[in-house]
């Protein structure tokens, strides 16, 4: 039986990486961002007063990336992906934890090295929950915000992804985040998604689905691309 048509929906240039990985499987991939990543107005501070950096996401790492040269402060980052980016970018030292967000605040917490400044900036798009801050705060730290990048809404479903659902065929939707998940569901409206299934990161990307009403949705075990993929895999299997 052929496999179902795999739509990605997270931003680029995740987007295309997850596209890749995909058609390596063999599958046929669609490629419709639900969310658009641009620089946010806020300004700069001066880095030299961190004792390091905390990245939530491989973007974060982007958008300072091409704001600074800076690459010397110890880097915290929450997952495999974003770890990679940053050392991709050369930041050094790079610290990885795996989880969430809050994991990545208890990791920092007690692997802070004794004597380092606990003043820390957390890099990360406009609509970040706070939780590391808050955490992090909680355990003695000083904890600045900086809302580098804003996410928005795509225009609308490319006439690819369109067309995919509205053949009728059965279609998978990967959602890397809630707000892209929200996103998917807004610009799909009036479109027919009873024959969509779900493969989501997390219960937390997964929530606007069920709160849509949408009830085809596996979750995968850890929230990382990784995890996601097998996921997928594992559901791929069973059909």
């Amino acid at each position: 039986m052929t496999s179902p048509t795999i739509i990605v929906t997270r931003s680029q240039p995740g987007a295309d990486q997850t596209a890749r990985a995909l058609e390596e499987r063999g599958l046929t991939v669609i490629v419709t961002p639900a969310i658009e990543l641009t620089r946010s107005d806020a300004a700069l501070p001066d880095l030299s007063a961190y004792g390091g950096l905390i990245f939530t996401s491989a973007n974060g790492v982007r958008f300072l990336s091409a704001e600074t040269e800076a690459r010397d402060l110890p880097t915290w980052c929450v997952g495999p992906a974003t770890a990679s980016e940053a050392l991709l970018e050369g930041y050094s030292p790079v610290h990885q934890s795996s989880g969430d967000a809050e994991d990545l605040a208890h990791y920092i917490a007690h692997h802070w090295p004794s004597g380092q400044s606990k003043r820390l900036l957390h890099v990360a798009n406009s609509a970040a929950k706070g939780i590391v801050k808050a955490a992090l705060e909680g355990e003695g730290f000083e904890v600045d915000f900086l809302a580098l990048y804003e996410a928005s809404y795509a225009p609308g479903l490319t006439p690819a992804a369109r067309a995919a659902i509205e053949s009728g065929e059965p279609c998978i939707v990967l959602v890397h985040s809630a707000k892209g998940a929200k996103a998917f569901m807004d610009l799909s409206e009036g479109l027919d998604l009873s024959r969509i299934s779900y493969v989501a990161i997390s219960e937390q990307a997964a929530g606007p689905l069920r709160e849509g009403g949408e009830d085809l949705i596996d979750v995968a075990e850890h929230p990382d691309e990784a995890h996601l993929l097998e996921t997928l895999d594992r559901f791929l299997a069973t059909r």
